[in-house]
C-alpha cells in the first residue's frame, strides 16, 4: 500500500535500475513505441488508398475515427494504472499482433469478400484506442523511476514521442516499404513493438510483478512475436493466394514499384490484363477500341511532334506511330517499371508492336506537371493516356493549372485530346474535366466510343453486379485557336474498326447534354469528384 501511494506521488520505487537509467530506457520504448504507432496508421492509409481508392478520404477516415479512438484509450487507461506495469506490457502485445497483422487483415478482405471498409474502421479503432491507452500508463511509469514534477514528466514524454513519431512516419516510405513492402514492414513493426514494450516491464518494472504476471506476459509476448514471425514467413505465399484470388490464377508479372503496383496477367492477345494500383488499366480485348479513339482524332492535321502524357504501355505510341509524317515521339512516364515492361514482356511488347524499338520514339522518366513546367519545346499533339480522372491521386493532371500548362506547349493549330472518363456513367466528372480544359484556355470538342468490354477494377468486382461498370470511354479533342475548327478525323487509318459515323454520332450527342454549370477542378480548390 506504501509502494502505490508513493508510486502515485512520483517517487522511485521497485526499479531494477537507477531512476536516471530507469528514465531514458522508459523515454526510448515511447521513441520506440510513437514511430510503430505511426506506421500502423500510414499503413492504413496507404493500403486503403489502394484497395478502396480515394486517398483523401481514407486519409480522413483513418485519421479521425484513430484520434476519436485515442480519446477512449486514455479514458480506459485509468482502470490499469494500479497495475500499471503489467498493463502497458499487455496493451503493447496486443497492439503489435493488432497493428502487425492489420495490412493482412486488410488484404484479405478485400481479396476473398471484395470488401474491407468495415476491417478498416474496426483497425483504425481498436488501434487507436490501445496508442491512446499508452501515454497514461507510461506517465505513471516514468514518475516511478524518478522523483520529477508531472509537468516535466509530460514535457519529456510528449518530446520522446514526437521524435518517435517523426521517425516512423520517415521511415515508412524510405525504409519499410521500398525494402519491405506493405504486408512485411506491418509484420515487422509489429515485433519490434511487441520487443520494446515487453522488454521494458520484464527488465526495469520485473520487481513489481508477481510470479503470475511475470509468466503470463513472457508467454503472450513469446505468442505474439512468434505469430508475427510465422506471418512473416508465410507472407509471399499469402499475398500470391490473395493475387490469384483477386486477378484470377494466370498472374505472370507482380512488383510494387516506388509508385505502384504492377500486376499483369494473361500472355495472349485476347486474354492479357494490366493492372496498377488494383485498378485494370488495359485490356487486350478491348484496348483497340480506346487507343484508336484517343489518339487518330487528334492526328488529323499536322503530327510531326507528338507528345504523351502516360501511355508507358506503349499501345498509344503504337497507334501515334502508325501515321505517316511523325518523325518525333516523346512519352513521359511517371513509373520506370512500366516502360521497361511495355518494353521486355513479349505478350506487351507484341501488343504495343514494340513501339519502344522504333528509333522515333523517346520515352522519359517525369511527373507529367512537374515535366510540362520545365518546358520542353512545343508539340503539334499532344496525348493525355492519364490515369482516371476519378482517381484523387490524378486531379492534379485534370485540373485548369495543367491545362494551361499544355496549352502553352502546343504548337499554333496544335491538338490535345484527353480520357476524360465514362460519359454515361459519370457524367459529372467527364463535364468537369471538359470545363477544365476551358478554364486553361483551350476550346473543347467533346465525344465518346461505346463498346467498353470490360470493366474498371479488379477481381472481386467480378462477382459484383455489373450492370453499373462503364460501358463507354468518354474524350475531349481541344485546341488552343479556337478558329480552328476540330475534325474528329475522318478517313484516318485505325478509325475503321469504329467508324467515323459512330465518333461524330457520339460527339454530337454529348455536345447536346454538355452541363453548362459544370464548374472546372484547380489546383487551389480541388474538386474530388463524386458521383451520386
Amino acid at each position: 500500500m506504501i509502494d502505490q501511494q508513493t508510486s502515485l506521488r512520483g517517487g522511485a520505487a521497485r526499479i531494477s535500475v537507477r531512476p536516471r537509467t530507469g528514465r531514458f530506457l522508459v523515454l526510448a520504448v515511447v521513441f520506440v513505441c510513437a514511430a510503430c504507432g505511426l506506421v500502423y496508421e500510414l499503413e492504413l492509409v496507404a493500403l486503403a488508398s489502394y484497395l478502396i481508392g480515394d486517398s483523401v478520404t481514407q486519409a480522413s477516415v483513418v485519421l479521425s475515427v484513430m484520434v476519436f479512438a485515442m480519446g477512449i484509450g486514455s479514458l480506459l487507461a485509468k482502470r490499469l494504472r494500479s497495475r500499471a506495469a503489467v498493463g502497458f506490457g499487455l496493451l503493447e502485445a496486443a497492439l503489435a499482433l493488432i497493428g502487425g497483422t492489420s495490412a493482412l487483415v486488410l488484404y484479405a478482405s478485400f481479396a476473398w469478400l471484395g470488401e474491407s471498409r468495415y476491417a478498416l474502421v474496426g483497425f483504425s479503432l481498436a488501434i487507436g484506442v490501445l496508442i491512446g491507452a499508452e501515454i497514461p500508463l507510461l506517465m505513471t511509469l516514468i514518475q516511478r523511476v524518478d522523483r520529477q514534477d508531472a509537468g516535466g514528466a509530460v514535457a519529456d514524454l510528449f518530446a520522446a514521442d514526437y521524435v518517435g513519431a517523426l521517425v516512423g512516419g520517415l521511415a515508412f516510405p524510405f525504409l519499410l516499404l521500398p525494402l519491405m513492402g506493405q504486408l512485411t514492414g506491418a509484420l515487422f513493426t509489429g515485433a519490434i513493438n511487441a520487443a520494446a514494450g515487453g522488454a521494458l516491464v520484464l527488465w526495469v518494472f520485473r520487481r513489481d510483478l508477481d510470479a503470475r504476471s511475470r509468466w503470463l506476459l513472457i508467454t503472450v509476448n513469446v505468442t505474439v512475436i512468434a505469430l508475427l514471425a510465422t506471418a512473416t514467413v508465410l507472407v509471399d505465399d499469402f499475398e500470391r493466394a490473395a493475387r490469384r484470388a483477386v486477378y484470377g490464377g494466370d498472374v505472370r508479372v507482380a512488383e510494387q514499384t516506388g509508385v505502384q503496383e504492377v500486376v499483369l496477367t494473361g500472355a495472349g492477345r485476347g486474354s492479357l490484363d494490366l493492372y496498377l494500383d488494383g485498378r485494370l488499366r488495359v485490356s487486350s480485348r478491348d484496348e483497340y477500341r480506346y487507343h484508336e479513339a484517343l489518339v487518330h482524332p487528334a492526328m488529323a492535321g499536322r503530327h510531326a511532334r507528338v507528345l504523351i502524357l502516360g501511355g508507358g504501355d506503349g499501345l498509344a505510341a503504337r497507334e501515334v506511330l502508325r501515321h505517316p509524317g511523325v518523325e518525333s515521339v516523346v512519352v513521359v512516364e511517371l513509373d520506370p517499371a512500366v516502360t521497361r515492361l511495355a518494353r521486355t514482356d513479349p505478350a506487351l511488347s507484341g501488343l504495343n508492336a514494340h513501339a519502344y524499338d522504333d528509333p522515333r520514339l523517346t520515352a522519359v522518366t517525369g511527373d507529367a506537371f512537374s515535366w510540362l513546367r520545365s518546358r520542353h519545346g512545343r508539340y503539334d499533339v499532344v496525348i493525355s493516356d492519364l490515369p482516371d480522372p476519378g482517381i484523387t491521386a490524378s486531379t492534379k493532371l485534370y485540373s485548369a493549372e495543367f491545362y494551361g500548362l499544355v496549352a502553352g506547349a502546343l504548337k499554333p493549330g496544335g491538338r490535345l485530346v484527353v480520357h476524360a472518363g465514362p460519359l454515361d456513367s459519370r457524367p459529372a466528372t467527364f463535364w468537369t474535366v471538359e470545363a477544365s480544359m476551358r478554364a486553361g484556355g483551350l476550346s473543347t470538342r467533346p465525344y465518346r466510343v461505346e463498346g467498353r468490354l470490360v470493366g474498371f477494377a479488379a477481381g472481386p468486382d467480378r462477382s459484383r453486379d455489373t450492370s453499373k461498370a462503364p460501358h463507354d470511354w468518354g474524350f475531349v479533342l481541344a485546341g488552343r485557336d479556337p478558329s480552328v475548327p476540330l475534325s474528329l478525323g475522318a478517313g484516318a487509318p485505325g478509325l475503321r474498326s469504329l467508324g467515323e459515323r459512330e465518333l461524330l454520332a457520339a460527339g454530337r450527342s454529348a455536345e447536346r447534354v454538355r452541363p453548362p454549370e459544370s464548374p472546372p477542378s484547380t489546383l487551389v480548390h480541388p474538386r474530388y469528384w463524386e458521383e451520386p
